[in-house]
């Protein structure tokens, strides 16, 4: 007979607590941006994005009208800094015509260009907006100019209280920053 440890035990019911919970998931729509930007990198790294401790947990969060920020209930499909690199990744493919990939590279030859994105603000308020806030950095590998640069978007959410409408202006704000870093990192 095989006694169970504690670890056993532990992670046995871990697992069956997982197992029960239903929590709803929402992901992040991405719109397809219509923007084109020419960019003088062909192959563009990004970074992981680092995001507030609150923005780094899988659930969504919303600052009420004290200022206080609060977890709304449902929880992100996915990791946020990894959704939000993925996105920004796609995002300044589609703008650039240029590889975009996140780090670490995949691929054998270097990027051109690093881009590195650190958030702020990154939560929905009671007022109905999505704000999305921080600085980025572009770091050519050889040649070019270094650039940061600031940004503050405000996306309106259709149903203020909605994880799917939070989501909805969450993907449209990572596609503003992806257009603002093509426009003004990137060429």
């Amino acid at each position: 007979m095989r006694l169970l440890t504690p670890f056993m035990i532990a992670a046995t019911l871990s697992a069956t607590l997982a197992a029960c919970t239903t929590e709803p998931r929402f992901g992040t729509p991405t719109p397809v941006p219509d923007t084109r930007v020419s960019s003088r990198y062909l192959a563009i790294e990004i970074v992981q994005a680092t995001l507030p401790t609150y923005g780094a947990e899988e659930q969504i969060y919303v600052r009420d009208k004290d200022g206080g920020i609060a977890a709304l209930g449902p929880l992100w499909a996915d990791d946020p800094a990894r959704s939000v690199t993925l996105q920004l990744a796609r995002d300044l493919g589609q703008i650039t015509g240029a590889i975009a990939a996140p780090a670490p590279w995949p691929f054998r030859d270097l990027a051109d260009v690093r881009v590195d994105v650190r958030i702020e603000d990154f939560l929905a308020t009671a007022e109905g907006s999505f704000l999305l806030s921080g600085q980025f950095y572009v770091a050519p590998e050889m040649g070019g100019r270094s650039r940061a640069r600031r940004f503050a978007y405000s996306e309106p959410v259709g149903d203020a209280g909605s994880a799917a409408a939070i989501a909805a202006a969450r993907g449209a704000a990572l596609t503003r920053l992806a257009v603002d870093i093509a426009q003004n990192g990137l060429r």
